[in-house]
């Protein structure tokens, strides 16, 4: 197969795909609608004419600060056309962080979204001695009075219409190489400053070669749903992936709407975070709590009969028993087609999902009832995938096999080290951290502590940053403690205590719903949501389901305390990072008081 550079990749493929559906988008009014791989290259040439025309140069950053949206990708080929760097922001970013980024990368110009990008850029814009102009996608949004400067992308895009910015255009894709930097993807900063991770076309083009080995079962007849945000690097790399083997891409433009969307979908694929299923997981759960016994029994003999079929054989390269395949068969197109169906799901060819650690037990459920995760790990800092699962073979515990041609080794404090055409060229203008970054012999260090198997699989353990250690000495892994605890269908988020403490505490984050539903069920009585999670009542009963869910942990790790949240731990609040991941040390001086009263004796 021939791998195209980013600045090329979209022009290549219509020219073989003409017609074809490339991408599916929403539009104003919310119809989806279809952009085929001729209109994409098209509007991308133009784009690129427009960025051309207006004296981007070669090397430029150009900053993009939007939610996920058909223009974000026009943008995105455009710039790489013209050997411009492409530095993404979140949409939900502050202007304190979009600030720190315009301010370390210099940009002069960053392409925003809708009202809310645009209010916070145009505020650094006022203050800033880099940020000169805003291209704006949506035309709704309304310009500050005192904005000169600002256009819309509907406008901006026909000023290089011309012969000249064509040819400068075309030169620059003529001079187009693979050690050209691509992005540059600001870390979330959950220890500290954030840094930005610089990839390579070399880079991207990479990880296209080492899925295409290890993933076989794509076409272009697959359709991937663009749900995670552009600027995180798993959407980001899959998505470049899944347009360089001509898969249609539909893009999720509201992130609250992805259940209404995926139905209106039913992609084949979907990358996404472990929190997307969990909340899968807890709905049928949920389901299956209130059925009937018969229809109780019936699922649970499904899923059994499911765990024995793909699990027990088809996952280990073996014929199951006649009895278990008629069964299977049966409950595939019933049982399982039903809650696939539900969910939108019902066309899934598999679903890779990574970002965060995925308890095994929903790993397994979801393997059971023919959802088939390829779960796998890596980092912005190696283009994403370091492992992942196979598609037969695979075993439930790991985050999968070494990706081929990715050299890992085991360092010390057990950190996970990497090697290979993925890893990243550095840290941006960092080059004291980009030095810290790597061993003496060139290997990269993840942060992350786990353990590479004799079939080159690795097991996650912890971050190593986030261990903690019990004033009786004992090591703790947090993560694997939420994890476990956020199984439960009451439970909505958890930030584990025990660093330095003589036992480990927590505090939680109910599901607000369920947790109303099942007061009212006992006739237990609130006026307000700080009543009910102070409730004698409810906390034994939250404790009881905890401790069921820590039964295999040892002593040591078990949440002996724990305190129920009133409100739950959001961005706004600088407790969660722009991938929703817990930044431990805000929320350890956030709620200092509450933690101190859990260990007074």
């Amino acid at each position: 197969m021939t791998y195209f550079h980013l600045g090329e990749l979209v022009h290549k493929q219509a020219k073989k795909l003409k017609n074809k559906t490339a991408l599916k988008y929403q539009d104003a009014s919310g119809t989806w609608m279809d952009m085929s791989w001729n209109l994409f290259a098209e509007k991308i040439m133009k784009t690129a004419q427009a960025m051309a025309e207006m004296g981007m140069q070669p090397y430029n950053n150009v900053g993009i600060y939007s939610q996920n949206m058909e223009k974000y990708l026009i943008t995105d080929f455009a710039a790489f056309a013209n050997k411009a760097v492409m530095v993404p922001m979140y949409a939900t970013s502050s202007p304190n962080q979009v600030n720190y980024i315009v301010n370390d990368a210099q940009i002069s110009l960053i392409f925003v979204g809708e009202q809310f990008q645009y209010n916070n850029a145009f505020k650094v814009q006022q203050e800033s001695q880099y940020l000169q102009k805003l291209i704006i996608f949506d035309r709704s949004v309304v310009l500050h009075p005192e904005d000169k400067t600002s256009v819309y992308f509907e406008d901006f895009v026909p000023t290089g219409d011309n012969s000249e910015s064509l040819a400068l255009v075309q030169a620059r894709m003529k001079q187009l190489k693979e050690s050209d930097l691509a992005t540059i993807i600001y870390t979330s900063g959950t220890t500290g400053e954030p840094k930005g991770v610089m990839l390579t076309h070399a880079n991207y083009l990479k990880a296209m070669k080492i899925h295409d080995i290890r993933i076989t079962n794509l076409s272009e007849k697959d359709l991937s749903m663009c749900f995670l945000p552009l600027t995180h690097i798993f959407e980001k790399a899959w998505t470049y992936y899944c347009l360089h083997k001509g898969i249609t891409v539909a893009i999720n433009r509201n992130p609250s709407e992805i259940r209404e969307t995926i139905k209106q979908i039913r992609p084949t694929l979907m990358s996404n975070v472990p929190r997307f299923w969990e909340k899968v997981y807890e709905g049928v759960k949920e389901t299956l709590d209130s059925a009937s016994g018969l229809v109780k029994w019936l699922f649970t003999d499904a899923v059994r009969t499911g765990k024995r079929h793909n699990l027990d054989f088809v996952n280990k390269g073996l014929k199951a028993p006649l009895g278990n395949r008629i069964k299977y068969t049966l409950y595939k197109h019933t049982v399982f087609h039903l809650i696939k169906r539900i969910v939108g799901i019902d066309k899934g060819n598999f679903f890779p999902v990574a970002g965060a650690p995925l308890s095994d037990n929903i790993n397994e459920f979801l393997q059971s009832i023919d959802v088939h995760i390829i779960y796998g790990y890596g980092l912005t800092e190696t283009t994403a995938t370091v492992s992942c699962f196979t598609s037969t073979g695979y075993k439930i515990g790991t985050v999968g096999k070494v990706m081929p041609d990715i050299e890992v080794k085991i360092g010390e404090n057990n950190e996970i080290l990497v090697k290979g055409e993925t890893v990243m060229s550095g840290y941006y203008k960092k080059p004291e951290a980009t030095k810290e970054a790597f061993t003496d012999d060139g290997f990269f260090r993840t942060g992350d502590a786990g353990i590479l198997t004799d079939d080159n699989e690795i097991i996650l353990t912890e971050r190593i940053k986030d261990l903690y250690k019990t004033s009786n000495g004992k090591y703790i892994a947090p993560q694997m403690i939420e994890t476990r605890i956020s199984e439960d269908k009451y439970i909505d988020q958890v930030a584990v205590i025990g660093d330095k403490r003589k036992f480990v505490s927590a505090l939680i984050v109910p599901n607000y719903i369920a947790l109303k539903s099942y007061a009212a069920s006992q006739g237990i009585t609130f006026q307000t949501v700080d009543e009910l999670v102070k409730n004698n009542l409810i906390n034994d009963f939250i404790f009881g389901r905890i401790e069921l869910l820590q039964s295999q942990f040892t002593n040591y790790e078990k949440i002996k305390r724990f305190t129920l949240l009133s409100t739950p731990f959001s961005l706004d609040s600088g407790e969660l990072t722009n991938t929703l991941k817990l930044r431990r040390k805000v929320i350890l001086d956030h709620y200092a008081d509450i933690i101190d009263q859990m260990y007074v004796d």
